[in-house]
């Protein structure tokens, strides 16, 4: 049989000595979620000691990282509601068209039909272009400013691209979206430049979003090749 010693009344804390306990864990917490949580995790450091201790860029980036990719989320949404607008008015259309047919108008002699509205996309760039390279483009990024540039590109395609950042560096996201699809490739911090091939997961629009997190301006030069169709851009 095993004998276990019971502690004494005497042996067992009291109940000022549990409060203090319990008060002590708790301003250490209290200490630690303000010195080392929250600028860690959200780079807020009312003490500078997250600063000190290399803590508060951490979260900063983290911050950052989480803005830019909310916003790209939002970005994608708004463009699958623009495209599910434009097919649900196109489908209106055309089944109106089908329930009633309209006779063509008569055209006067000699004139002229008028010009199909063109697509709203840059027209690649051609002979504008250095060897070996089919577009080039450039563009300057003040402090906090953002770009983003995409190629038309259908499922299975493969784009050669080159990019380089003069005067400092870039945080990026490559990615692309589509009707209904979004994806996100790649993602870097403070990065002065890339180079690769891009191949498109789905027909849409593939590319790249840029921004300048330092304090001075920079300039961005994007070289792209390969298969795609046009390319868009602010």
């Amino acid at each position: 049989m095993y004998n276990s010693n019971v502690p004494s009344r005497a042996e067992l804390p009291s109940s000022q000595q549990l409060l203090r306990s319990t008060v002590i864990a708790a301003v250490v917490a209290i200490v630690l979620l303000v010195t080392v949580v929250f600028p860690a995790e959200y780079g807020k450091d009312w003490t500078g000691i997250g600063r000190v201790l290399g803590l508060t860029e951490m979260g900063e980036i983290k911050a950052d990282l989480a803005r830019e990719a909310a916003a790209d989320a939002a970005a994608a949404a708004r463009q699958r509601e623009d495209e599910h607008t434009r097919q649900h008015a196109s489908g209106q259309a055309h089944g109106h068209e089908e329930s009633a047919p309209s006779a063509p108008m008569p055209r006067a002699e000699g004139a002229t039909p008028p010009a199909t509205a063109p697509v709203a996309t840059t027209p690649a760039m051609g002979t504008g272009a250095p060897s070996g390279w089919r577009d080039e483009l450039t563009a300057s990024l003040k402090p906090g400013e953002g770009i983003e540039i995409k190629l038309v590109m259908k499922e299975g395609e493969k784009a050669s691209f080159a990019w380089t950042v003069e005067g400092g560096v870039v945080n990026y996201d490559t990615h692309g979206d589509g009707p209904g699809r979004s994806i996100s490739y790649v993602k870097g911090r403070g990065v002065p430049a890339d180079e690769g091939d891009l191949v498109a997961a789905f027909t849409g629009n593939h590319g790249w979003f840029w921004r300048n997190r330092g304090k001075e301006d920079v300039k961005l030069v994007l070289r792209t090749g390969g298969q795609y169709s046009a390319i868009k851009r602010p």
